[in-house]
């Protein structure tokens, strides 16, 4: 990696932040010596100096995506010469052109039988495994015909890669999060298509999973993220996945990820071949860039491959920067044993239920949290960043040629449903174990309370 210079302006220009305010941001120094065991910490630049503001935190975010581009995930491509569309049935056809190619793919979106248009949406990353929401409409996404994703032979192949070039940085998450930017164009365009686009979210459930996160990672008008059993790649962090393996678990590591298929971009192969230590960043990061809007991952404790504990490491860690950012109830997780992958068990509805009400629904509720321990999370994160009370949160600025998604709203945050399988959660993730009264829950919701014991 090389010294890198860049500012939230530029890249609120290229479409992928939002444009906060045009403050140069310190410069990306040289890493190739980095090393360290333990998570990176959010509120630390790579230079050293801290994140102390909520401007501070938007040049920080920025540097976070320049690095997993560069290092992680491909280049995600700066706003496109001309993005049209056109509605009709149930389809919503796309045609994007850049650089003098031009491609077209087409959604489609099923209905609610309740509620009123303009409707709020889930994209779904090759569909959605959670039940569909009552009121809320369901875009299909076929993500494999944007980037494919069949093995290691797709490298390159897919409408993305045909506009911008079988050998592009980015990998197939990367082609995906970019074909959700452009349905949020197109559906911005299309009153036809009956979307409310201030109230979109996006899921997908196992390798689409990981492709829901990294879509809410990079496009800020989605306003609720919804990965479900992620795994490795999605949720989970690299050096605690890392750390499960080699104490006899078997779960998916980076090396064994980038020999399965093409998710990542083949700039990952360094270090996953390597040592992910020598990353300026782990996955904890990638689900904060969704910070402050709403986040609530969803996974399965029983399957060891997924890494649930690593996932739950990641998450009490990300929470972190929603809390600096002043929206702690924006942020939520649940775990759930007993049941087939990507099968959604009921116990999971309330949860699911309160994330949606909220940020797509908007009624309101909440409740409190468990935090980090000092072993995957030695550094201390701020109570709060100036500005976090005055000014607009990151996040739900104004992109450049989007509308404005709804502010950082008082929401719900969810928990594990119990402490993750192999007795090793107080490892890596949390201050002790985490009891949960799953009775107070199911009585009132916006009055459970999870505690610290």
């Amino acid at each position: 990696m090389f010294p890198l210079a860049f500012s939230v302006f530029v890249l609120a220009a290229c479409g992928i932040f939002p444009l906060v305010q045009a403050q140069a941001c310190p410069t990306i120094p040289s890493l190739t010596s980095y090393s360290n065991t333990a998570l990176p910490d959010p509120f630390t630049f790579a230079g050293g100096s801290k994140v102390l503001t909520t401007a501070d935190w938007a040049c920080r975010s920025a540097e976070i995506s320049t690095l997993l581009q560069m290092d992680e995930l491909g280049t995600m491509p700066g706003t496109p010469q001309s993005v049209t569309a056109s509605f009709s049935g149930s389809t919503l056809t796309i045609t994007v052109t850049d650089g003098g190619k031009s491609i077209s793919f087409a959604p489609t979106i099923t209905y609610p039988s309740t509620g009123t248009a303009p409707f709020p949406a889930i994209i779904g990353i090759g569909g959605i495994s959670i039940p569909s929401p009552a009121g809320v409409a369901i875009i299909n996404f076929n993500n494999n015909d944007m980037g494919l994703q069949n093995d290691g032979s797709s490298r390159g192949q897919g409408k993305f890669f045909t506009l911008y070039g079988s050998n592009a940085s980015a990998g197939a998450m990367m082609a995906w999060a970019w074909g959700v930017r452009r349905i949020m164009d197109a559906l911005e365009k299309t009153p036809a298509a009956r979307i409310d686009t201030t109230r979109v979210g996006v899921s997908g459930c196992s390798r689409n999973g990981k492709g829901a996160l990294v879509a809410g990672a990079f496009e800020p008008r989605i306003v609720l993220t919804i990965p479900q059993e992620s795994g490795s790649g999605g949720t989970d962090t690299w050096r605690i996945s890392d750390s499960i393996l080699k104490n006899g678990t078997s779960t998916q590591t980076a090396s064994e990820i980038i020999g399965e298929n093409v998710w990542l971009s083949t700039n990952f192969n360094q270090f996953a071949t390597t040592s992910v230590n020598k990353l300026p960043f782990d996955h904890h990061l990638l689900i904060g860039m969704v910070a402050p809007r709403g986040f609530f991952a969803i996974d399965n404790t029983g399957f060891d491959w997924l890494g649930p504990q690593s996932s739950y490491g990641a998450l009490v860690s990300a929470r972190t920067i929603w809390t600096a950012l002043g929206s702690p109830l924006s942020m939520g997780y649940s775990q759930s044993a007993n049941h087939v992958h990507c099968s959604f068990p009921s116990t999971q509805q309330t949860q699911l239920n309160a994330f949606v009400n909220k940020f797509l629904l908007r009624p309101a509720g909440g409740y409190q949290f468990a935090i980090p321990n000092a072993q995957w999370a030695p550094w201390t994160p701020p109570t709060s960043l100036s500005g976090s009370s005055t000014t607009t949160p990151v996040g739900t600025t104004t992109p450049v040629g989007t509308t404005t998604p709804i502010t950082s709203p008082t929401s719900t945050v969810s928990t594990p449903v119990s402490t993750p399988t192999g007795g090793t959660a107080a490892h890596w993730g949390q201050c002790g174990g985490i009891g949960l009264s799953a009775l107070a829950f199911l009585r009132d919701f916006n009055s459970l309370k999870i505690a610290l014991i």
